[in-house]
């Protein structure tokens, strides 16, 4: 078996983000570079709901031009910076960036009485099936963040070699590893409380739109009183997709069990000190035995953080690496790939750990 052959650039922390918590939070703010333009698509589902996608525009770009999927994290959505940053790295090497938002993500209610969740690889099965169908002869590749990025490890695990026929490579970012783990870990601290809140209000908003579509399936009162990522789990998101409990919903959708069953080369980017997920819950000996998977693991980067240079001209060295990554593993014989510069960077062996 062939070690993947890649070197990702030394991590170095922003000076003035130096802690965990101010990378995290300082990621949603900053990544506001010019983005390319997009084109929504609904695609419907067999169960009657809809996924929407956002092809970023690539100009230049033709029938052979590669595409990788951009697969947003927890309440995300495809305009979320550091998708809409990850397609503008991906534009400049020549590969056509296609957002995923998840159901009720895209600024529109879903149909039905279910949401999506972080072992949910139906619906991204069905979106890859659908871009290898109308673009045949384009090379494909995915990226996913937090909670994106479980799905996407799980999926590739699920299949194993058959991933191979539809994902040529594939990066995961901030990956929470472990649900129930991350969720204790969010609940032993103030911050991580504080995180928890901020999304379980976006949640529970989105309950409360559905009216009494919900009705028979979960105790509202339950979701509206949950206070943490159990509590919510528990009353809601296991009880819509499945799930006997929180407990179940963990064990058989965490991407940690699956890492040893990829089979696509994959690049793990993921921070020792991200707030939602302990760093003891790393699955680093699946990770260095599978000669298919290639890791960064950073000591310092937060959550979907990784953020360094100065503040006049900060560097996203996440979306950075994840898209040449992808530029080396999908090639193309379009023309707007033909001038793209060598990057001397590519040749490197398979890194387990970066030094900061």
């Amino acid at each position: 078996m062939t070690h993947i052959s890649f070197t990702p650039r030394p991590f170095q922390p922003a000076w003035w983000l130096r802690g965990a918590h101010a990378q995290t939070v300082a990621g949603r703010f900053l990544r506001h570079m010019p983005a390319p333009a997009f084109r929504r698509e609904r695609v419907e589902t067999p169960d009657g709901d809809f996924i929407d996608l956002d092809f970023a525009d690539v100009p230049g770009a033709g029938p052979h031009s590669p595409l990788a999927v951009v697969i947003h994290g927890l309440e995300g959505s495809g305009a979320s910076a550091y998708v809409v940053e990850t397609c503008r790295q991906l534009a400049e090497r020549g590969i056509r960036g296609v957002a995923m938002n998840f159901r009720s993500c895209s600024g529109e209610p879903n149909r039905t009485a279910r949401f999506y969740h972080a072992g949910d690889t139906a619906d991204l099965a069905l979106v890859l099936d659908l871009l290898a169908e109308r673009f045949p002869a384009a090379p494909i590749g995915a990226a996913g963040f937090s909670l994106g990025a479980n799905v996407l490890l799980k999926y590739l695990g699920e299949r194993g070699e058959d991933a191979r026929g539809r994902v040529r490579a594939a990066v995961a970012v901030s990956v929470p590893f472990d649900l129930s783990a991350g969720a204790d870990h969010l609940e032993a601290s103030a911050v991580g409380r504080f995180y928890t809140s901020v999304f379980l209000r976006s949640l529970r908003d989105k309950f409360d739109a559905k009216g009494g579509m919900m009705d028979g399936t979960c105790d509202a009162g339950r979701v509206r009183a949950a206070r943490s990522f159990r509590d919510f789990d528990d009353a809601a998101t296991a009880r819509l997709h499945g799930f006997t409990g929180a407990d179940h919903y963990y064990a058989q959708s965490s991407s940690a069990r699956f890492v040893a069953a990829v089979r696509v080369p994959t690049l793990i980017l993921h921070s020792a000190d991200d707030p939602f997920l302990p760093a003891s819950a790393i699955p680093r000996d699946a990770i260095r035995a599978n000669p298919h998977v290639a890791a960064a693991i950073t000591d310092h980067g937060g959550h979907v953080g990784f953020i360094a240079g100065s503040p006049w001209r900060p560097d996203f060295w996440a979306e950075s690496e994840a898209a040449r990554f992808l530029a080396q593993h999908l090639p193309s014989g379009d023309s707007v790939d033909a001038h793209l510069p060598a990057d001397p960077l590519d040749a490197g062996a398979r890194m387990m750990e970066v030094a900061e």
